[in-house]
């Protein structure tokens, strides 16, 4: 939902900014608590640095998919590289494992990821409706990047800092990478003018939404994890099409509906 909030802004930069500000000012002080209190080894201050800069890259690259490309287009490629490469860096690095039902889930999701965002190998201009040619996907494909290297720094955090701290370690990186954007613009006084209930609504749904992920991953196997949070692939597509009035419905929806019965198999074969 926070992610057709963002679409729908005035301003992305300024939008993603404000929802994370109340969060951030109640977790603030208590990631300055802890790391003046703890002393934590050189590897945490390390991977808490790196979640920063993954975190600010994401920001940036997040706010130029969204003006370059659909929300039922850019979501499933952002989604479907880190729905890849989380899982192989989870099996390859952290000793973790997948079924042969859950590599073929996920390659499956992989497809119909491609067959979502239109993009073709060859030269052809795009000849579809709807279809924006191979920059928004690139421009997708680093936000992918940038999600598949956060998450993966991030389970390793998670052995120095508890969720709440490690969310609010994470958002910092990202406000500061926009905050000199916003504030030079001053854009968001009328984001914050024009859009106050959404804003305000988004301030719960997208540090709520990576927080209950954090706390998951503590639970859980990232390689099974990450794949069933892209569950929200589905549901972009689905407002994408109903809310925002995107091209290419039907061929959008039925690969969801792939991508949602892949995600099934992996939670339960996985």
């Amino acid at each position: 939902m926070w992610n057709l909030f963002a679409k729908r802004s005035l301003n992305k930069a300024a939008f993603l900014w404000l929802i994370l500000l109340p969060s951030e000012i109640v977790l603030l002080p208590l990631v300055v608590s802890r790391l003046l209190s703890d002393k934590l080894p050189w590897e945490g201050y390390a991977l808490i640095v790196l979640s920063m800069s993954l975190q600010g890259c994401y920001a940036f690259m997040l706010t130029k998919a969204y003006e370059a490309g659909d929300l039922s287009q850019m979501y499933p490629v952002m989604r479907g590289t880190a729905t890849l490469l989380v899982p192989v860096i989870g099996v390859a690095f952290l000793g973790e494992s997948l079924s042969v039902w859950g590599w073929l889930g996920i390659a499956c999701m992989i497809v119909c990821f491609f067959k979502i965002s239109d993009w073709s190998l060859r030269r052809e201009a795009p000849s579809v409706t709807g279809s924006t040619g191979p920059r928004p996907i690139l421009i997708a494909f680093g936000v992918g990047l940038c999600i598949t290297g956060y998450v993966f720094v991030d389970k390793m955090t998670l052995a120095y800092l508890p969720p709440p701290e490690l969310l609010g370690v994470g958002n910092l990186g990202f406000m500061l990478a926009l905050t000199p954007t916003v504030l030079r613009s001053r854009s968001w006084k009328a984001e914050l003018g024009t859009n106050w209930r959404v804003v305000l609504l988004g301030s719960v749904l997208s540090p709520g939404s990576y927080l209950l992920f954090l706390f998951a991953m503590q639970l859980a196997p990232m390689a099974h994890i990450s794949p069933i949070r892209e569950i929200g692939t589905v549901f972009a597509t689905l407002l994408g099409i109903l809310v925002l009035k995107e091209q290419q419905g039907m061929k959008r929806i039925a690969s969801s509906a792939t991508i949602a019965a892949a995600i099934v198999v992996i939670s339960v074969l996985g």
